[in-house]
């Protein structure tokens, strides 16, 4: 008994053990010894999105990640990869079912030779019996595939994480700005024009100086509706961002907050090497690699033969009465090797194409890792270069309006002309366009920063 009990033991080991295919390794990855930065101490945040210090930033950021229909698709694409893994799980476990059967027939009394009975010409069969199936995996193909199918559950989880960004709010607040920066240009550009019209009407200008101011009101006038335009495009996007219906689309407003602007973001803690495991597309292609490596054990099983146990147990009579009784009783157990020899070449395909694939794979995998860092490595020079700009853009903003200022008074006293003056606005203007453009730039490499780093 004991040695049976060994037996059994020694084949289930070597059925564990028989598992074909390379194993899954991560690639030896060339990474930069740092970031050429000073590292905080302190990780990142969970919710980056806190830094702007905005409540109704936060509160859209929630409510897109509760209904945005991106994140709704990819939570489904996950539920369809859980189920494949069941799916192909499955084939590691036995196959059982329930076989019943009941039929009549009738045989000729004209073949044999002898005459048959009347009872041997017409007779009944009834047939219950428990069937079960089981292709033992013993070169380890199904579990292979579980392993490849587990590593798609992956795949599917981090393409869900890649979805939650959008800076749709920092641009919808920008062109707020903008368009507030338009309106009372236009308003103080019609004052102009007339005040200008009562001076031509008096003799004080001339048509020149007039049409001049006019020119320059009706491309304030021109610049407004545009904004509009845009704006509505932006709000639109958010809503799409925030999971709104159609009629949400057109009857719900996007709320706006006051979103600050931290002065700089250090880098978090844990880089460069947490990177590989932060980033929701690294890991994508991480997974990527892992499936389709498992998939070459799936196609190098194919060569070996498949080894098959079935049987049943049940009843089996001609009359349903007896079917329950001792006599009645039918079972069969039967072992099956399939070794294939001959497939045209279909096999040693189906196992070059896994190969191929797998290093399709690594070569993805490889490349993730170089843009990402080539996008880290931007995101942090934007720290500086976008807070640079934004400085001096503040800088000549200021500038400006003084200098208008100055060019206001001197032209009351005959100093300049009007056209000297209407220089100085229109580049006011477009300074000040800029000025909320770099504004939204500096939030804007914020949130690459805490992108890059798979946030």
């Amino acid at each position: 008994m004991i040695e049976h009990r060994h037996s059994v033991l020694l084949i289930a080991w070597l059925v564990s053990a028989c598992t074909l295919g390379p194993d899954y390794v991560r690639p030896a990855v060339d990474l930069p010894k740092d970031l050429g930065v000073a590292q905080s101490t302190v990780p990142a945040p969970d919710r980056w999105w806190s830094v702007f210090g905005d409540p109704v930033l936060d509160r859209l950021v929630d409510e897109s990640l509760a209904a945005n229909r991106d994140l709704l698709a990819a939570a489904e694409r996950i539920e369809q990869a859980r189920a494949q893994l069941r799916i192909t799980r499955a084939g590691e476990s036995p196959d059982a079912g329930i076989e019943a059967e009941r039929s009549r027939t009738h045989l000729s009394d004209k073949t044999g030779g002898i005459p048959l009975p009347p009872d041997a010409i017409e007779t009944n069969s009834n047939r219950l019996v428990l069937r079960a199936a089981w292709e033992i995996d013993f070169w380890g193909k199904f579990r292979r595939g579980t392993e490849s199918a587990r590593a798609e559950l992956a795949v599917s989880e981090a393409g869900r994480d890649a979805i939650r960004a959008s800076r749709g709010y920092f641009a919808l607040t920008a062109v707020d700005r903008r368009f507030e920066v338009a309106a009372r240009t236009l308003e103080g550009r019609r004052k102009s024009f007339d005040l200008q019209k009562l001076r031509f009407d008096h003799g004080a200008v001339s048509e020149l100086e007039l049409r001049q101011v006019e020119a320059d009101r009706a491309g304030a006038e021109a610049l407004v509706p545009a904004l509009v335009q845009e704006r509505v495009r932006q709000e639109g996007a958010l809503a799409i961002l925030l999971g709104r219906s159609a009629r949400g689309v057109f009857e719900q407003g996007v709320d706006r907050g006051t979103p600050a602007t931290p002065a700089t973001v250090e880098v978090p803690a844990g880089l460069p090497s947490d990177l590989l495991l932060r980033r929701p597309d690294l890991r994508q292609a991480e997974e990527r690699l892992h499936a389709a490596n498992a998939r070459i054990g799936v196609a190098r099983a194919a060569y070996f033969p498949s080894i098959t146990l079935t049987g049943f147990f049940g009843g089996e009579s001609q009359a349903l009465g007896d079917l329950f009784s001792s006599g009645a009783r039918t079972w069969n157990i039967a072992g099956g090797l399939l070794q294939p020899l001959w497939a045209g070449g279909q096999i040693k395909g189906g196992l070059e194409l896994a190969d191929a694939r797998t290093r399709e794979a690594a070569q993805a995998y490889q490349q993730a890792i170089a843009k990402a860092f080539v996008e880290v490595r931007s995101a942090i020079a934007a720290q500086t270069t976008a807070r640079e700009a934004y400085t001096a853009q503040s800088a000549r903003e200021r500038s400006l309006a003084r200098a208008l200022e100055l060019a206001n008074l001197r032209y009351d006293n005959g100093a300049i002309s009007l056209f000297e003056l209407l220089e100085t606005e229109r580049q006011l203007l477009l300074v000040r366009l800029d000025a909320i453009n770099s504004e939204r730039d500096r939030r804007n490499a914020i949130v690459d920063l805490y992108l890059a780093i798979g946030a």
